[in-house]
């Protein structure tokens, strides 16, 4: 097989159609023979890093779980508790058997005895036929679980999933305490990966370490998948190669119609227009520009839309989904969205509102029991860095007229656009897009 794209995305049509294990087998073929150290070096020889938003080298988790001396427990995570997200959705819905080879193979290579499917409830019915389907033409060599994920934003965290699964209620806790590959689900060394990280697994246990390098560049190998929201409010997942310049991968970003760009997610940072057609899409990338690539999203906001308004709007959702079991969730959260709101909903604000935000940051930032209230931190610097100009008209003059615009990023799950099936962004070559599944 070439390195020419799509490749996760390959076999779908236009039609939204899932692709059944019949079909699946006919387009991959079936999965090799286990050979478990094999398949570690290779996912360490790829340098596939996992897809859910933290970017950690996923060989390296696979060894530590492998080496744990016990049987452990492999879970497929598909839980993605962003409102603008829909990659997950998409993989579940009409890739499913993808994603679970990559499970089975996972599981073969570490040594683990269980493998755990953990999805939203709307995806529940296509992936217990996808289960059904594999034990009927017995293909696994173990059974596969299907466990129903809370529809919440922390849901997809790890340490969140494996608290939900060990029947703890789903709140996050630190992983400096005791990471999840260590001691996880009923106690046993868990190997969590979201599922396109799965999905990549299968063919790399197909095609190998070398293929898979053919695309993206050295130093950012391989594919991955974005969820664009356009300037129109249309998501498009869009499958391209790392590496590329991101205003490539999603067809251009017009300065004209885009007031700034979301990367990341809602934990994620502002860009300017600018900064963002020429970032390449890689995490390491995004990094060096105070950015994160985080699970890919990217959301174009168009001129008329407030981005105060929306940060503020993101933010005390943030805080509607916090844990509630430490003080920067609790306070810190709850204050950020209050000063948010005034300088983008009030009146002239009196003093210094954005040095205000910007304390409430450092009080916020790296002091949590977990990740939530870093991500809301990062948000709100990066507005008030990007859009330092409507920081500083808001606070002298009012709100300005696009604050009082509807919502343009959805919130929860009754704020999720549904659009109809269509033709992803205008691609260069090298790169394939597929409907948003919501």
């Amino acid at each position: 097989m070439s390195a020419v794209l799509p490749r996760l995305l390959r076999g779908l049509g236009p039609d939204g159609a899932s692709i059944d294990l019949a079909g699946h087998l006919d387009l991959w073929g079936a999965l090799p023979a286990a050979d478990p150290g094999r398949l570690i070096d290779a996912v360490g020889d790829a340098g596939l890093r996992g897809h859910g938003g933290a970017w950690f080298p996923a060989a390296t988790k696979w060894r530590a779980v492998a080496g744990a001396g016990r049987r452990a427990v492999v879970v497929a995570n598909g839980a993605e508790g962003e409102p603008v997200s829909a990659k997950d959705a998409l993989l579940l819905e009409r890739l499913p058997h993808l994603v679970l080879d990559g499970a089975v193979a996972a599981a073969e290579a570490v040594g683990a005895g269980r493998v755990i499917a953990f999805v939203p409830s709307r995806r529940r019915a296509r992936l217990r036929e996808a289960i059904e389907a594999r034990r009927r033409a017995r293909i696994d060599g173990m059974p596969i679980e299907l466990a129903i994920a809370p529809d919440r934003f922390i849901s997809g965290q790890e340490t969140a999933a494996v608290s939900f699964l060990n029947g703890r209620g789903g709140l996050p806790t630190s992983a400096r305490l005791e990471p999840v590959w260590r001691r996880g689900v009923d106690g046993a060394p868990t190997l969590l990966h979201n599922v396109e990280t799965l999905a990549h697994v299968a063919l790399i246990a197909r095609f190998g370490p070398d293929w898979y390098r053919q695309a993206g560049r050295p130093d950012a190998p391989g594919t991955v998948l974005l969820t664009v929201t356009g300037t129109d409010g249309r998501p498009t997942v869009v499958e391209t190669q790392k590496g590329v310049a991101l205003g490539a991968a999603v067809g251009s970003i017009d300065r004209r119609r885009c007031r700034g760009v979301l990367l990341g997610g809602y934990g994620g940072t502002w860009l300017d227009p600018d900064s963002a057609n020429t970032l390449p899409v890689s995490e390491e990338a995004a990094r060096a520009a105070g950015a994160t690539l985080g699970a890919g999203i990217v959301a174009l906001l168009p001129h008329d839309r407030c981005p105060l308004a929306e940060t503020a709007r993101l933010v005390r959702y943030l805080d509607g989904e916090k844990a509630d079991q430490c003080g920067p969730c609790v306070r810190g959260l709850t204050g950020l969205a209050y000063e948010l709101e005034a300088l983008a909903f009030g009146p002239r604000v009196v003093g210094d509102a954005g040095r205000r935000i910007e304390q409430l940051c450092d009080l916020v930032e790296g002091r949590g029991a977990c990740r939530h209230p870093d991500g809301a931190a990062r948000l709100v610097r990066s507005a008030l860095r990007v859009f330092a100009d409507e920081v500083r008209q808001h606070q002298e003059r009012g709100p300005c007229p696009e604050a009082g615009a509807a919502a343009w990023l959805p919130t929860g799950d009754d704020g999720r656009r549904r659009p109809s099936p269509r033709p992803g962004p205008p691609r260069p070559a090298g790169m394939a897009s597929a409907s948003r599944f919501r």
